[in-house]
């Protein structure tokens, strides 16, 4: 088998450098829905292609080559392995345990015509801008008409301790500029008027009776009392935020920032005395305990209902009604759209207008993998007409029409030299199938898919029938997406009831919840490379992913499940995986790379033999990667008990 002794690793390192660092725009099919840790599609399109046993179907830009296998990605996440493999005609087994993979799988592979899709949107679409827009009107600065809003800024509430007892309160936000305009010419905020300011001129004067100081976030004392300006954590989340701009655009005046008015405050106060007559039980959106959401409970946040506004929540209790018009595929696709829209629309966003080279940009809630808390919050409106950052019209196009458009002609890139990579249909190829509920109909034709929802350690796949797994399993305790997804899951489930079962444990996720690691990882994974083992065809199957960490006890861990489950170590690929630009990562010495593990069943009778480096290179992200995997293959040929594995 070609991946047994050979890889492109130049050409897979080349791709992926270009991938990472935009993988929306490579494979749009598979971004319908927020999920995290995504690895890089070109980089599993070269795994399979590595896998093709027809000559003529190897080269990476040769259409399918696959047909006839059966591939299982136990861990299937943001869906890499399944659309990658679908696309080489391969007929799939993804599994989950989270039902947001596998419902993004459904809806992004399922067959359905975009014109059926856009007519239900729009459809959709209308009858939410119908009922809601009163609720995102201003007006104009300039000429006072009414127009849609196309998002409110808010300044953080915080108190000092001034006069003992009493309270000095003042808002914090992260700049008093709000925007840089390509003209150099800045929108700024007067800190004791809340009037708003274009360089020197007077825009917008504020009407509010009570005003409270502007502060910028670096202050963090009182000048008076000099205690530490605090949060108030015993009020809702979202209470403790005050609109301090507004931003539209006029068609005579263009975009302008005006200072709210008493008609905004309207609008906001009538939206919060609906608020309390919404259909939303406490207890569904209960916050339990996890290695993120720690953070919103250490915040004063029990609720996810406290991370929306209350317009926010008015659009999400419309959208639960008007969906169940649609028939379940249509109606799968525009609650997922619903769902991953909620990353834009909620009091988590920040703003990055303070900064030169992205006026006016929204800060998505997981910019940073997890959940950060802004000064200046922004309150997108998810119905604004045009396209723009995070509303439904943006995310329709660029997560729908765009993906559905990619799914009938995938285009991949060719590297040219020094020249700019060229874009290039993959004729003949397709990225959707025809799901089927029993795995005797992954036996016949090609581009069949079953996607199952529950743990792997049990799958409903007999004994040696599939030919290939290929995965990506979660990075010991790197990656806490679990826990993240609980923002979305809690929605999803109001969404789509009957879509998936909701009943989903954190306490089930292969992740460990401790930094030092508590065995969950490894107990849980074991059991599914168990199955994995179970399930693989014996002489010519082949288990294979990627992996990297910098910690040893994630690689220990790993190499004691392999064993357990009777894998040996066939051969090691180490290759480009992650943009150092990252926000998540960036100036965090996180590893750039992932070493491809490829694993054959002990009993196929394949022996590599590894030899013991004299020690790790702990200096280079290429190297590290390298040498664990040699010093996994090795462990994994050695008669080692456990604790000598863990010692190493």
């Amino acid at each position: 088998m070609r991946i047994d002794n050979h890889f492109d690793i130049k050409f897979a390192d080349d791709i992926a450098k270009l991938e990472s660092y935009n993988k929306h725009l490579y494979r749009p099919n598979t971004y319908l829905h927020k999920w995290w840790a995504r690895r890089c599609g070109s980089t599993f399109r070269a795994i399979l292609k590595h896998l093709v046993p027809d000559d003529a179907h190897q080269n990476y830009y040769a259409p399918g080559g696959l047909e006839g296998k059966i591939i299982l990605d136990p861990m299937m996440g943001g869906g890499t392995t399944v659309h990658e493999a679908i696309r080489l005609g391969a007929n799939v087994v993804g599994a989950d345990i989270d039902p947001i993979p596998v419902l993004q799988a459904r809806a992004t592979l399922s067959e359905l015509p975009l014109a059926e899709l856009e007519a239900a949107f729009n459809r959709f679409y209308d009858n939410l801008y119908a009922e809601l827009a009163p609720l995102y009107r201003t007006t104009c600065p300039t000429c006072a008409l009414s127009y849609e809003l196309r998002f409110n800024l808010y300044g953080l509430r915080r108190q000092c301790q001034c006069g003992g007892s009493s309270v000095n309160e003042a808002l914090f936000v992260d700049s008093l500029i709000l925007r840089y305009n390509s003209d150099g010419s800045i929108f700024h905020i007067h800190p004791e008027s809340h009037d708003i300011y274009l360089d020197d001129k007077l825009l917008s004067a504020s009407d509010a009776a009570d005003k409270l100081p502007i502060l910028e976030k670096k202050v963090k004392t009182c000048s008076h009392c000099h205690t530490a300006y605090k949060e108030d954590i015993a009020i809702p989340f979202y209470q403790r935020y005050q609109p301090i701009a507004i931003v539209g655009e006029c068609k005579e005046h263009g975009l302008f920032l005006a200072a709210p008015q008493q008609a905004d405050r309207d609008i906001i106060a009538h939206a919060n005395k609906c608020r309390a007559q919404l259909p939303f039980s406490a207890d569904d959106f209960r916050i339990e305990f996890g290695p993120k959401s720690q953070d919103l409970l250490n915040r004063g946040v029990a609720s996810y209902l406290d991370l929306f506004s209350s317009r926010q929540l008015l659009f999400l209790n419309r959208t639960i009604e008007h969906l169940e018009a649609f028939e379940p595929l249509v109606r799968l696709n525009l609650a997922l759209l619903v769902s991953t829209s909620l990353e834009f629309n909620a009091m988590l966003c920040g703003y990055k207008g303070a900064k030169k080279n992205r006026p006016g940009a929204i800060r998505h809630t997981f910019a940073h993998h997890a959940y950060s808390f802004p000064y200046t919050a922004l309150e997108n409106n998810p119905l604004y007409r045009k396209k723009q950052s995070g509303n439904l019209q943006n995310l329709f196009y660029s997560r729908i029409v765009r993906g559905r458009r990619w799914a009938k002609e995938p285009v991949e890139r060719v590297i040219n030299g020094n020249d700019r990579p060229q874009k290039v249909v993959i004729s003949g190829e397709v990225d959707e199938g025809v799901e089927v509920v029993q795995f005797t109909d992954l036996q016949k034709g090609s581009r069949r898919f079953m996607l199952l929802q529950g743990s792997s350690a049990a799958l409903s796949v007999p004994n040696d029938s599939v030919d290939y797994v290929i995965t990506d399993p979660p990075y010991f305790d790197s990656v806490q997406y679990s826990d993240l997804a609980a923002f979305f899951r809690v929605w999803l489930r109001k969404l789509l009831p009957d879509a998936a079962n909701w009943a989903y444990s954190l306490d089930e996720a292969a992740v460990d919840q401790q930094a030092n690691g508590n065995g969950q990882y490894t107990a849980i994974l074991s059991g599914i490379f168990d199955e994995c083992h179970r399930v693989l065809k014996k002489e010519n199957g082949r288990l294979v992913f990627t992996f990297h960490h910098w910690n040893p006890k994630g690689w220990s861990a790993l190499t004691k499940t392999l064993k357990r489950a009777g894998f040996i170590l066939v051969n090691r690929y180490v290759v480009h995986a992650e943009n150092p630009s990252s926000v998540h990562i960036a100036n965090q010495n996180a590893l750039l790379h992932d070493v491809i593990l490829v694993l054959a069943p002990a009993e196929s009778g394949i022996r590599q033999d590894w030899e013991l480096p004299y020690r790790v290179n702990m200096d280079d992200s290429q190297a590290f990667c390298q040498d664990c995997g040699t010093v996994m293959g090795w462990m994994l040929n050695q008669d080692l008990p456990e604790d000598v594995i863990a010692s190493k």
